[in-house]
């Protein structure tokens, strides 16, 4: 069994948590993120089905595509200017449950009712998607007093 990490042992300059809501914190971040994985692209249907101010909107994609979560992709209507549309590079894609997780939490504790308004079903089987928290030798765990937190450094060493 692995000792309790006391908090002044950790150094939390480099968190995880920290670095990653730099890049995606912000709530439009998360909504470009939630129409992405609806297959919306486009900075027009994107600034429609959100509402975002344009420049904010601007900006969120700037930043997204600069930390290598979307890619701007160029395309052309006819008879119209080329534009770019915004995809989900592999970085992006693996934020997924993420926003899974975010979805879930919010079914149980704000959906209207009880009711969720969207559920996600496996495409082959059609049953319903759920995330859970698995160990590496198959344990699901329920919450947070059942994962002891161990500093890279004394997992390394441990390991």
């Amino acid at each position: 069994m692995l000792p309790c990490v006391s908090e002044a042992s950790w150094d939390r300059s480099g968190c995880s948590v920290a670095g990653t809501l730099a890049v995606v914190g912000e709530k439009w971040s998360l909504l470009v993120l939630r129409e992405a994985f609806l297959g919306v692209r486009r900075f027009a249907d994107l600034q429609r089905t959100l509402g975002a101010p344009k420049a904010v909107l601007s900006d969120r994609l700037a930043t997204l595509v600069e930390q290598g979560v979307l890619t701007r992709v160029p395309y052309q209507a006819e008879g119209e200017r080329q534009r770019h549309e915004y995809r989900l590079t592999p970085k992006g894609r693996d934020l997924y449950p993420t926003l899974v997780a975010l979805m879930q939490w919010g079914d149980r504790y704000l959906a209207d009712g009880g009711v969720a308004p969207l559920e996600l079903r496996h495409g082959d089987c059609g049953a319903p998607v759920t995330l859970q928290l698995v160990c590496a030798e198959g344990h699901r765990l329920t919450g947070p007093r059942e994962v002891h937190p161990v500093p890279r450094s004394t997992a390394a060493s441990a390991g």
